[in-house]
């Protein structure tokens, strides 16, 4: 994994400057500490820059960048995987020369052999930008699902473009404003919606999209999407026989994410993805991965049994982190410089201090098992809204709280009628609304609101339903699991899930992640199963558990499904006191200039914290929403994060090109953020 950056003025062809590349290459060192390079163009016609801080895991003597085709025309920067770049690589070297054996110079030979169509030819996970010189044009992707980031700009007459929002922001003059619409959805939705992010002005490419730029003009395409068959559409395949072609893509997906020129470990959570994905790599694979995981000192959230059991059944050499409430206090304001956006749980800051841990361990490359409760139907909101559908017909039925308690052990109350048609009743008619799925979700989250400030209330205006997300034409003739699936898909799991939680906590300390159940192969032919192979009743993952159990003890294949959370309330307030971070940053007058959250309101939620000892759930997310968006603040609005430089560390080449002029630089300074 990489990080990339680039500027490409849209009307005049100025000279982007190298101090400015190099400026923005310096906030992203920890995504790049092998080494970094700088592109420049220009000639009367167009101009752009292009650069690369490179984290080393293919072709460590060959690839760096940015690189060049034969000819010299074609310029790319990649952050990313290409997995299928050997297959190919020898279906395009009899037309093409091949300077390196990077994955790198395969998405250049594509490009030139079929432009922009050569993203359906790509299983990996990337986001690139591609500048030809003979077109003058600048073509930029991201893949399928949203595993990598590519944000970008339209600022002072030119498109800036990085792998994470601070180098952007060391590109620009002035300090950034949050934007109030993404906060609100933040805390609505849970995440923001694409294109937009927390800061005004700076857009996120959606997964799944390209951008191409010429003659100064955007043009955004949407190149694939999560599709699903229509309620007509008929299956024929047995369970036994889905069941087995899952397992074979499956291995075949992490097979090929085992190519690597450096140590590749994998992540055991105990649950029953991470433990799939370290059973297939030793039974069907035959390797036996260093794996990883993390304890918890608050037995509520521990599962280390389960890791243990797990690892002595592969036998596997295992590594432990343990993690505390002290830890996940500690280290939450680096976490959130990190995600460069507000998040409701601190669950991100274990997986920050693990990727820590593992580079520690000489890993630089984990697989890890992200994706599967999103296309096999895993997550308990998937059974909530099958609930309540079945409630919205049989109003009457007394089994309402039996499934209730069977899907949510930990609530009380769910004897009373009152208290379950309060909860669980809100719109429980309305079965035909687009996002049915998730109106409680979102009906909870908009209940923040009333911790907003005056002022952005008056901003927002009336609270939306629903999310502004377009949908796709035969979204209402899908199932109900289909339907509530693309939610979950395209708004959690591109912008936090792989974002806050995945990449930027791996990337914090040089960690690339990869992710066999997000292979498009494994994503396609799960999405064209019926419904009742992923979700059977309450039983989630229906069709996994079928296809892999007899690699797993029973133990782990039929446990009770557990999500993943980190301490919140204790971490922060550790023997009832706040730390004194938490104190400044929910300090009135810290509260009135970042100016998003109603000073009041904020006292009376930690008065609450106070007399009770403890927050619900609601509570502990938005007391974690307004911590974030108080040190989002402080990094980037308020301090602007920078960078500084460095004797040490990588060494970076510039290369200049244009009208009459090709000239490449010795190594220059390199750079560490601060």
């Amino acid at each position: 994994m990489c990080g990339i950056v680039g500027i490409h003025p849209l009307t005049q062809p100025e000279p982007v400057q190298p101090e400015t590349l190099q400026s923005m290459l310096a906030i992203l060192h920890h995504r790049g500490p092998d080494e970094s390079g700088i592109y420049l163009f220009q000639d009367d016609v167009s101009s752009v820059g292009l650069g690369h801080a490179r984290l080393s895991i293919i072709d460590l003597a060959g690839g760096q960048q940015p690189l060049c085709n034969e000819d010299g025309t074609l310029w790319i920067t990649f952050n990313g995987e290409i997995f299928n770049y050997r297959e190919l690589r020898d279906e395009l070297k009899a037309d093409h020369h091949f300077a390196t054996n990077s994955d790198t110079e395969i998405i250049l030979h594509l490009y030139e052999t079929y432009g922009q169509a050569c993203l359906q030819w790509l299983n990996g996970q990337f986001a690139f930008a591609i500048w030809d010189e003979i077109e003058h044009t600048l073509f930029m992707a991201r893949d399928r699902v949203g595993i990598r980031p590519f944000f970008y700009t339209i600022q002072q007459n030119q498109l800036i473009f990085a792998s994470e929002m601070k180098a952007i922001l060391a590109a620009l003059p002035d300090s950034p404003q949050l934007d109030l619409t993404t906060l609100d959805q933040i805390f609505t939705y849970w995440s923001p919606l694409p294109p937009r992010t927390i800061f005004q002005g700076i857009h996120t490419l959606p997964p799944g999209h390209c951008l191409l730029v010429r003659n100064g003009r955007l043009s955004i395409k949407q190149y694939w999407q999560p599709e699903f068959p229509t309620e007509q559409s008929k299956n024929g395949q047995s369970l036994q026989d889905a069941a087995a072609q899952l397992r074979h893509l499956l291995t075949e997906a992490t097979r090929l994410r085992l190519r690597a020129d450096v140590p590749v470990g994998a992540y055991l959570s105990g649950g029953l993805d991470s433990s799939t994905i370290a059973a297939l790599l030793y039974h069907d694979i035959g390797q036996r991965l260093e794996t990883f995981s993390i304890a918890f000192t608050d037995t509520a959230f521990d599962e280390s049994s389960f890791q243990q059991q797990m690892a002595a059944h592969l036998g596997t050499e295992h590594h432990v982190l343990t993690c505390s409430h002290a830890d996940v206090g500690r280290a939450f304001s680096d976490v959130i410089w990190h995600t460069e956006t507000p998040i409701l749980r601190t669950s991100p800051v274990p997986l920050f201090l693990l990727s820590e841990f593992v580079q520690k361990a000489g890993i630089k490359v984990v697989l890890t098992g992200e994706g599967a409760d999103e296309f096999l139907g895993g997550y308990d909101i998937f059974k909530e809204a099958l609930i309540r559908r079945f409630w919205s017909r049989q109003p009457e039925s007394a089994l309402r709280p039996l499934l209730l308690k069977k899907l949510y052990r930990y609530v009380a109350n769910l004897d009373n009628p009152a208290y379950l048609t309060k909860f669980f009743g809100y719109r429980l008619s309305e079965t035909a609304e687009p996002g049915y799925s998730h109106l409680l979700r979102w009906r909870n989250g908009a209940r923040h609101r009333r911790l907003f400030h005056p002022r952005v209330l008056a901003t927002l205006g009336a609270e939306k339903p629903l999310p502004d997300l377009p949908l796709p034409a035969k979204f209402r003739h899908w199932s109900a699991l289909a339907q509530a699936q693309y939610l979950e898909i395209r708004i959690f799991l591109a912008e936090y899930l792989l974002s806050s939680q995945g990449d930027r906590m791996a990337m914090a300390h040089s960690i690339e992640g990869r992710f066999p159940f997000l292979d498009h192969h494994v994503i396609e032919y799960c999405n064209q199963m019926p419904p009742d192979f992923k979700l059977r009743g309450l039983n989630e993952k229906h069709i996994l558990k079928h296809a892999v159990r007899d690699l797993l003890p029973a133990e782990i294949w039929q446990r009770q499904k557990r999500p993943y959370r980190a301490p919140i309330h204790h971490s922060f307030f550790p023997e009832g006191r706040p730390l004194d971070w938490v104190s400044e940053m929910l300090s009135p007058q810290k509260i009135e200039a970042a100016g998003c959250f109603n000073p009041p309101a904020v006292q009376a939620l930690l008065n609450k914290q106070a007399r009770l000892g403890s927050l619900g759930e609601v509570d502990e997310m938005a007391l974690t929403g307004i911590l974030s968006t108080q040190l989002v603040h402080h990094h980037f609005v308020a301090g602007r994060g920078t960078a500084v430089a460095s004797q040490s560390g990588n060494n970076q080449k510039i290369i200049q090109r244009g009208a009459n002029l090709v000239k490449t630089s010795e190594p220059q300074l390199s750079f560490r953020t601060k």
